[in-house]
């Protein structure tokens, strides 16, 4: 029969007493020494099984990466959001304004780039991509240019291959397509109005009640107060 050999780690002998590796029955060293290991390893957070370091997913890391992110300032999420469309920072009377109507909102950049955050948490992201990549759309004067981003736009949004197909009636879809034979800066107006309006009716009065635009309202207001 072939010897299976033993790698595993070899318990050490603590303080006198018993002979061999792991000491005699008698109450030797050995068995203390493997005793002592044994107890000062129990002793150890069991929220990873090898190693404590930060690459683990485990429990312990995971309740630790959430105080790290409670603890980032509203300014540096707030930084975070204004990196998606180029604008500055809104003042405090600015975020007020975006409560006032979904037109305010959808005409300040700022205001964009928070709703675009917000749309991302309840993954509809994808409408205000459609609604910003027409508004580019619409600013194209070059004939290829147009063309070229028209079925961008088609392939991304209205295709139904598309994973980031928004939600547009058969009307709209009949219409996009003849008007795709020869698209123009308008080509996707109506399905552009389409999506306006969904994202007025169904996703602005949730993101005025939720806490994310609450802590931004919060936190512009303290910061102003302290200023």
């Amino acid at each position: 029969m072939m010897d299976i050999l033993y790698t595993g780690p070899v318990p050490v002998e603590r303080g006198g007493g018993g002979g061999g590796v792991m000491g005699d029955a008698g109450g030797g060293g050995g068995g203390r020494g493997l005793a002592t290991t044994t107890t000062h390893n129990s002793q150890r957070s069991n929220t990873c099984c090898f190693c404590w370091c930060c690459c683990c997913s485990c429990a312990w890391n995971e309740e630790e990466r959430k105080r790290r992110r409670h603890r980032k300032s509203h300014d540096t999420k707030m930084d975070a959001i204004l990196n998606c469309e180029a604008c500055t920072k809104p003042s405090s009377d600015e975020i007020g304004l975006w409560s006032q109507s979904f037109d305010k909102l959808m005409r300040n950049p700022a205001g964009r780039n928070v709703f675009r955050e917000f749309l991302r948490t309840e993954y509809s992201e994808e409408n205000m991509l459609f609604w910003l990549a027409c508004e580019d759309l619409k600013e194209e004067i070059n004939n290829a240019s147009i063309e070229e981003k028209a079925r961008t736009i088609y392939e991304d949004y209205i295709s139904i291959l598309s994973p980031k197909e928004v939600s547009l009636d058969s009307r709209v879809r009949e219409v996009i397509n003849r008007k795709m034979e020869e698209p123009t800066p308008h080509t996707f107006e109506d399905a552009q109005l389409q999506i306006y309006t969904l994202m007025h009716r169904d996703s602005y009065p949730r993101f005025l009640a939720s806490g994310f635009y609450r802590s931004l309202l919060h936190g512009s207001s303290r910061t102003s107060s302290e200023s």
